[in-house]
């Protein structure tokens, strides 16, 4: 690029909670720019994560799912003299945090129950008790970086 880097887009606060990083879940959970389905669904995900839950607060639960989904190493492909090797490295925080977000609501989609809503909330218990699909993935992904520590001194 000629001019450098493109500056960042700013992202308002949600209007109800006003938590930007709430904003961003919706933005990456919304299909076909229906951004009002989106924020009625995560709405309504964290009225039934309260009701489950009286004594604690469901934004406050729902940051520490999303921080116990967040990875903090993956792997990547590298191609070194004709092999293929995959070199754990360390995930920025940016990453962190859009990786969490996709396996949150990726493996929300594919819950079984009625509404996304209930699909959501049942997630968020799920990766607040350190259970789940979404956790299980960040675990796999630990675990294929720290089967692959020999790698590591390929780094980029």
């Amino acid at each position: 690029m000629r001019k450098g880097r493109p500056k960042k887009h700013e992202i308002k606060p949600d209007p109800r909670y006003g938590d930007v990083l709430l904003t961003k879940f919706v933005n990456n959970m919304m299909i076909d720019g229906k951004k009002a389905v989106a924020f009625k669904v995560i709405y309504d995900a964290l009225e039934i994560v309260k009701d489950k839950n009286k004594d604690k607060d469901e934004l406050e639960m729902w940051k520490v799912a999303l921080n116990n989904i967040m990875p903090s190493v993956e792997v990547k492909s590298r191609r070194i003299g004709g092999a293929t090797f995959q070199i754990p490295t360390e995930v920025k925080e940016g990453r962190r945090a859009s990786l969490g977000m996709k396996w949150m609501y990726t493996y929300a989609r594919k819950r079984g129950g009625k509404t996304m809503s209930d699909k959501l909330a049942a997630e968020i218990i799920a990766a607040y008790n350190n259970e789940g699909a979404a956790v299980k993935k960040k675990e796999d992904t630990h675990r294929m970086a720290e089967a692959n520590k020999a790698f590591s001194h390929f780094r980029f």
